[in-house]
């Protein structure tokens, strides 16, 4: 009988044994598999890291550091700030951000007290967080929220460690701990409101304990009412809490990931001692993923165009080229990065129009406009030598979104240019105070740049910024006695499918650049112009006879494939493949940039 015992019990305890391994089994893979999708995420979106590096303000000093302490959950943002410029070296902010995010999870699994599979439900918040950094999308170059990147990690880290600090305490202490919260709310926000509400529903609250939770309820309207009162009441309610809104958008998804958050955080000491089984690691590392998928903004394009701005900003267009190359749908912004590059690089009359000069429109889920004037508009303009336009952009987009790295480096660029010693070293010495900057000084200027701004008084229109402003006002750059200017004056003429501009533009290049080989490009436009709209008094230049007959094919080309009731979207797609690389197929077909409108697309079209 004892035997028999003795066998059952071994038995038993075999299978136990095996049943633990299976569940740490399931637990590693899920965990590694989560890992690994994280990492995947933060690698595809280094680009999108360096963006917020360089867009986030941080200013050494005791005048922002006020500022900032001067709001609830201030100090959370100003160290978020100072870590987010970490990601001026993409892969180490994102390694300092996972180190913070391993800290939750770790530190959750003790101040939750979960033990075996339910450990795997800090994947959870971890994957909120995670969310959070990566559904931006075009919010990036306009969102005001100081130290976004970090705060809401660091915030979320401090509450977990008071919340695990308050569960190891006597029970008598805890009123203590929930006044402590209602106190802490100008440092922590509404991560403050979440511990109390976590310590209340973790350990059932004594009626006094319960007192300090109902003081919870009127905290907010406390600190506003004695300490807050010039904000307004929805900014000290929902301190901390992210909110994308501006007076003509509104982004409310961009906050589910902190209501999931919140709504998690809660969840998991009501239910967390109950969910120790061996599926749960899986499921919880599958609905992170799924709700990271879900929700992160990702599109070729919009990376593609952070990376060619990034590169230009460093001069190196030979990159800037390459990105335009393998992209086929450039943005407006990438062409004229692109055009730029093209510039300084040599090629702009022979290779603009075979990159590609049809702006598309980026992918957008949200409300959001962001266009040129958000994302590179200074850059353009100090590379076409409009120095007082680039600082007027500088100062209207930084006062806006803040002194960042971007505005900062090009103003120096800008007061270089201008030869004044006095604006590089107010905006070089607030540079050298932030990480990876400490010997940071612009770069020289380029002749091409000093030709530019040489050309025409350099005057501020007070216009506002938009694409079609920029085309029109070089396309009239024909008079210049630069070459630089000249070559410009005569692409933009073109992209505006402008004969009145074009003639005088073509007239004043092949001026300057006697004896030099006729552009590619140039020599498709002369040809469709000669034809379409030809001057009173004709300018007769010769034409390689290749191109022309190619010119002639285009239209046989046209006639043979556009059918009756085709559209001319559908008709362009038919003769992209063979003639999409030339300046016929863009004058008829290409997508124009807003508001630019010429006499010779519209009669094509007609």
């Amino acid at each position: 009988m004892r035997l028999t015992h003795l066998i059952g019990s071994a038995f038993y305890s075999k299978k136990m044994i095996n049943k633990n391994k299976l569940t740490g089994v399931v637990l590693y893979v899920s965990l590694l598999a989560f890992i690994l999708f994280a990492v995947y995420v933060l690698y595809i979106n280094q680009e999108v890291f360096y963006t917020a590096h360089d867009r986030s303000e941080f200013i050494f000093g005791a005048p922002f550091f006020h500022t900032l302490m001067s709001k609830p959950f201030g100090l959370m943002q100003y160290a978020g700030a100072w870590l987010t410029q970490l990601f001026c070296h993409p892969a180490f902010g994102s390694a300092v951000l996972v180190a913070i995010w391993t800290l939750i999870f770790l530190v959750g699994i003790k101040a939750f007290r979960l033990q075996g599979s339910a450990s795997a439900l800090m994947l959870l918040p971890v994957a909120c967080l995670l969310t959070s950094v990566v559904d931006l999308g075009y919010w990036i170059y306009i969102s005001t929220i100081r130290g976004y990147w970090f705060s809401q990690s660091v915030g979320y880290l401090v509450m977990l460690l008071l919340l695990w600090a308050a569960r190891c305490t006597p029970r008598k202490w805890h009123l203590v701990w929930y006044l402590l919260g209602v106190c802490l709310y100008p440092v922590l926000g509404w991560f403050a409101l979440l511990f109390v509400l976590c310590l209340a529903v973790a350990e059932k609250p004594t009626w006094r304990e319960f007192l300090g939770i109902v003081l919870l309820i009127f905290t907010a309207s406390i600190w506003h009412t004695q300490y807050y009162s010039y904000l307004k009441a929805d900014d000290v309610v929902m301190a901390g809490l992210p909110r994308f809104i501006t007076p003509s958008d509104n982004t409310p998804h961009l906050t589910y990931p902190f209501w999931a958050l919140g709504a998690v955080s809660v969840l998991i000491p009501l239910y967390g001692r109950n969910l120790a089984k061996w599926f749960v690691p899986v499921l919880c590392a599958a609905a992170g993923i799924l709700f990271t998928t879900s929700l992160m903004y990702h599109d070729r394009s919009y990376i593609d165009e952070m990376h060619m701005v990034r590169c230009a900003e460093d001069d190196n267009w030979q990159e800037v080229l390459q990105v335009a190359e393998e992209n086929p749908k450039l943005t407006s912004t990438m062409v004229f990065l692109k055009n730029i590059a093209l510039m300084n690089e040599g090629g702009l009359l022979d290779r603009s129009f075979k990159l590609g000069n049809s702006s598309y429109p980026p992918y957008n889920p949200d409300t959001v406009h962001s266009s040129l004037f958000d994302i590179a508009s200074p850059l353009v303009y100090y590379n076409y030598g409009m120095m007082n336009e680039a600082i007027r952009l500088d100062f209207e987009n930084a006062i806006q979104a803040g002194f960042s790295p971007f505005y900062l480096k090009m103003l120096a660029r800008c007061g270089l240019a201008m030869g004044d010693k006095e604006l590089v070293e107010r905006y070089t010495s607030l540079l050298h105070h932030l990480p990876f900057y400490g010997d940071w000084q612009p770069a020289p200027v380029t002749e091409k740049v000093k030709s530019l701004q040489n050309c025409f008084p350099d005057e501020i229109t007070g216009v506002e910024n938009s694409d079609s402003y920029i085309v029109n006002g070089i396309s009239l750059w024909y008079d210049s006695d630069s070459k630089v200017a000249s070559e410009q004056a005569l692409l933009y003429a073109m992209m505006r499918c402008d004969s009145r501009r074009f003639w005088p533009a073509l007239r004043n290049y092949v001026k300057l650049h006697m004896n030099e080989e006729f552009p590619v490009h140039a020599q498709e436009a002369y040809i469709l112009y000669m034809d379409k709209a030809p001057e009173e008094k004709r300018m007769m230049i010769p034409v390689n006879k290749d191109i022309f007959n190619r010119y002639k094919q285009f239209w046989e080309a046209l006639e043979s494939q556009a059918k009756p009731g085709m559209t001319i979207e559908q008709a362009g797609e038919l003769m992209r493949e063979e003639y999409g690389d030339t300046y016929w197929w863009y004058n008829i077909f290409g997508r124009k940039f807003m508001n630019i409108t010429g006499k010779i697309g519209n009669d094509v079209h007609g």
